[in-house]
């Protein structure tokens, strides 16, 4: 009896023995081949890691653009497309590993500049910067709301149909930076909370006792400053001018009012005639006291701090100086003066356009003429510009 259970037991130790060397057996197995696949996935990286740190494609810098929405196979797919990279594969293995490493940041939508040579990690780190181009479109001060939607159709880079109709003198005239694709309407947009925000900055700070009581008003006054002169440091006494002419019932005589009456905003071409200065449209305030029923402009940043804080003068009156300026005055009498020397500086200017047009000046003169700046090929009168060779001296009509 106790030899058959010393043969039991030593059956029962064998039976074990066997059983621990075949789970170290296996374990043994299984950890060769974790070892197997942990050297493959470390040659797998080291390669990827080789590869997208080589130098791309690109014989040139290449401009791309992602859509918004893009995902991160779709943006491969454009990149292999566009010559950016050889592999869109490579390129998501590359995003892949990003992961697996913990490095954080989306692919951001936008138009980019792809230089010579990028390798697939230049372009994922150009792609994560959302750097993408900008684009900029400028709207010059005094454009009327006709012209700043034409310049805006006109812009390559902006997309969508305008659907907003802004009101005149609604818009504030800078220069928009923005990113391919954005539509016509969200420039509009900016442009009109710009204004908004320089008058909610402006307007609490204003002159006291101004002849015009709301910002609709001064914006109306600042663009007809606007269109009178485009020399920056004459406008706050532009301003002061039509707000003492205001101030005393005097109509402003603004030679731009009437331009507007007739064109709405386009381009005159021509000098005004007699019949025009007469014409009896809402904006014409040769025939109308105060302010006409809209702006003539989308006046610019000086223009609206001018009407709200004017130049301290009593001048009533001002006409072109023949350099782009004017020169001002308080009294008719001493207008008057100024504008006869205004015409005989016309008159001389013309005399020497004429000459120089027939060939009377010989070409040394007419250069050191022109280096001395007696030879103007352009006059400003009441802030218009006037085409070389056609010299118009004032009218007469009513005192400015």
């Amino acid at each position: 009896m106790t030899t058959n259970r010393k043969a039991s037991v030593g059956r029962e130790s064998e039976g074990r023995r066997k059983r621990k060397s075949s789970v170290v057996r296996m374990m043994l197995s299984m950890a060769g081949t974790v070892t197997t696949f942990g050297l493959v996935m470390v040659a797998a990286a080291i390669f990827i890691l080789g590869q997208i740190s080589e130098r791309g494609p690109l014989k040139a810098e290449h401009r791309i653009v992602i859509p918004s929405g893009t995902g991160s196979r779709e943006i491969a797919a454009i990149l292999e497309k566009e010559g950016v990279v050889h592999s869109s594969e490579l390129f998501l293995a590359a995003l892949a590993l990003d992961r697996a490493r913990g490095v954080q940041g989306h692919l951001k939508a936008g138009e980019y500049a792809i230089p010579q040579g990028a390798s697939i990690r230049d372009v994922i780190s150009i792609l994560r910067s959302g750097k993408a181009i900008v684009h900029k479109v400028t709207i010059p001060e005094g454009f009327s709301v006709v012209q700043v939607l034409e310049r805006l159709r006109r812009h390559p880079e902006l997309s969508g149909e305008i659907t907003i109709q802004p009101e005149e003198g609604s818009l504030l005239p800078d220069t928009y930076v923005f990113h391919r694709g954005e539509t016509r309407d969200s420039i509009i947009r900016q442009m009109q909370e710009a204004q908004k925000k320089l008058l909610d900055d402006l307007w609490p700070k204003r002159a006291p006792d101004l002849p015009f009581k709301t910002r609709r008003e001064a914006i109306i006054l600042a663009s007809i400053v606007e269109k009178e002169t485009g020399v920056p440091e004459e406008r706050p006494r532009v301003a002061a001018v039509f707000i003492n002419r205001l101030r005393k019932g005097i109509r402003l005589q603004s030679d731009p009012t009437i331009i507007y009456g007739i064109t709405k905003g386009k381009p005159l071409g021509r000098p005004i005639r007699k019949s025009e200065i007469e014409a009896r449209t809402p904006w014409n305030t040769y025939r109308f006291k105060g302010l006409p029923p809209t702006p003539i402009a989308n006046p610019g940043r000086d223009s609206i701090a001018a009407v709200l804080n004017p130049a301290k003068t009593d001048d009533l009156y001002f006409v072109a100086d023949g350099t782009g300026g004017h020169v001002f005055a308080s009294t008719l009498e001493e207008h008057n003066r100024n504008v006869r020397k205004w015409r005989e500086r016309m008159a001389m200017r013309a005399a020497r356009l004429e000459k120089e047009a027939t060939g009377s000046i010989p070409a040394k003169e007419k250069r050191k003429a022109t280096a001395a700046g007696k030879v103007d090929t352009s006059a400003r009168h009441g802030g218009e510009k006037t085409a070389a060779g056609k010299v118009p001296l004032p009218r007469e009509r009513p005192a400015r």
